[in-house]
């Protein structure tokens, strides 16, 4: 069995997310990589970026969400037209991989070096994607590969977590709430049915649905449930 054959087996093994995170972080970290991010990207309206799991440091992750890096990261920039893995060498190479003042600042702290992105396109401007950095100077060819292969395998087991745990985060700030009502949009129910699920009132009820069209940037609830399930947040 091949390296990546028994990492996959071993993933498969994991129940929560806190044990993915757990076996990834120890994976990754004999090639220098040192933090990462799993999650669904939409190119097109990109508040609807969500985070399945994260191992980011809190400073990160407060600069990342709080500022809406988002919008401006070099790493998502560069996967409007990259389907293949790509590094931050590569990125820098070209002088397109700009972090900004206190971007820069903050992943030097942590000495992040270079990093990984491996795209999963879904096609229609919606793309999975596995990012990683870390202290290394260079990634080899092998490394890349084989991160490429485990990023993949971890993507899918993580999607399969997100009924039972949801996802770590949303820039869209969906709540857990709405999350919920989500969830019960995407099987159909009214809001008089929702309420009766969650024992709220029909108008608390209604409100969230609101709440949760407006923040995916939809109009209906038909189209907040299909852009909810293609990135991973309801199952349909």
């Amino acid at each position: 069995m091949d390296a990546a054959s028994e990492f996959n087996l071993r993933l498969r093994q994991c129940e929560t997310p806190t044990e993915c995170t757990e076996l990834f972080r120890a994976e990754i970290a004999q090639f220098g990589m040192h933090t990462f991010a799993v999650g669904e990207l939409d190119l097109a309206v990109r508040e609807r970026t969500v985070i399945y799991i994260q191992d980011w440091p809190d400073d990160w992750r407060s600069f990342y969400l709080g500022d809406q890096f988002v919008h401006r990261d070099p790493v998502v920039d560069a996967l409007v037209d990259r389907w293949e893995p790509f590094t931050w060498m590569e990125l820098k190479s070209r002088r397109c991989f700009d972090l900004g003042a206190r971007g820069q600042g903050l992943a030097s702290s942590h000495g992040w070096v270079e990093g990984l992105a491996v795209p999963l396109g879904r096609g229609q401007n919606r793309i999975g994607v596995v990012a990683m950095a870390g202290r290394v100077g260079q990634l080899d060819r092998p490394a890349i590969d084989y991160l490429t292969l485990i990023g993949t395998c971890l993507h899918s087991h993580v999607r399969t977590l997100l009924g039972r745990y949801g996802i770590a985060d949303s820039f869209a700030g969906l709540t857990q709430r709405e999350i919920d009502v989500l969830r019960l949009v995407a099987l159909g129910l009214t809001d008089a049915e929702i309420a009766g699920e969650l024992v709220i009132a029909v108008s608390t009820a209604h409100e969230h649905v609101e709440n949760a069209k407006r923040k995916l940037c939809t109009k209906s609830r038909a189209e907040a449930a299909a852009v909810a399930a293609s990135l991973g947040i309801v199952a349909m």
